[in-house]
């Protein structure tokens, strides 16, 4: 019996009005990803890589095509169905960080917790600070906290709730090489350690080298998609 994939877009096209004519951003993508996998979207600006995410994530909505997870169209969901569905499969990293400032630490990672009535939501938020370097900082504010460290935040409040599948949107794009490569380490040991599926968007070659699939952008179509590690 083959596996359910735990996301699918057929012939996923999304169009925007440009200058009184439609503009292709997305065109006819069709795309499996399995539930556990490690995948990286790439491509130049303007691919379509972040409208892919966004469709995917159901923070946006197709002019035609279908997107299912873990079998069930999104598509056609009402926005309060989609809340809902991300609120109980869906995790998020951005560039930005976009932690609460007037939070600290353990309350960022704590919110959702509790949103989603995780039991020993505390312990569980405690416990990822700790996994990713942060156990000494848990009452420092977003402002106490570097960039690194503030990405090092984000990563365990979207991890907290045990998401199905965690979105990352060009997650180490604002920060130096070093504190990069070191969150996408801690990014990968996550996703390994919570059996999380993980779909990240870079347009860095040497990020996307860490999935175990690159899928290749162009001008809204799939190019060609890569399979294996190679780092």
């Amino acid at each position: 019996m083959t596996a359910v994939p735990r996301l699918e877009c057929i012939a996923l096209t999304r169009t925007l009005p440009s200058g009184g004519q439609a503009l292709t951003v997305l065109d006819h993508v069709d795309l499996s990803i399995s539930a556990g996998e490690f995948c990286a979207i790439l491509g130049p600006s303007g691919s379509g890589k972040s409208t892919l995410l966004g469709l995917l994530a159901g923070l946006d909505r197709p002019t035609s095509g279908e997107i299912l997870l873990d079998g069930e169209r999104i598509d056609d969901k009402s926005e309060d169905q989609l809340s809902l569905l991300r609120r109980a499969k869906v995790g998020f990293v951005f560039q930005s960080f976009q932690l609460l400032g007037n939070l600290t630490a353990l309350e960022n990672v704590l919110l959702p917790l509790e949103l989603a009535g995780v039991r020993a939501a505390p312990a569980r938020a405690r416990e990822l600070l700790e996994q990713v370097g942060l156990g000494a900082r848990t009452h420092h504010y977003p402002s106490q906290l570097s960039g690194g460290e503030q990405q090092r935040v984000a990563l365990a409040r979207a991890f907290g709730p045990r998401p199905s599948v965690l979105f990352a949107d060009e997650p180490t794009g604002n920060l130096d090489a070093a504190t990069g490569a070191r969150i996408l380490e801690l990014l990968s040991e996550l996703h390994q350690r919570e059996q999380t599926t993980l779909v990240l968007v870079t347009h860095d070659p040497s990020i996307a080298r860490h999935a175990q699939r690159r899928i290749h952008l162009r001008a809204g179509r799939v190019e060609r998609i890569e399979e294996g590690v190679s780092v």
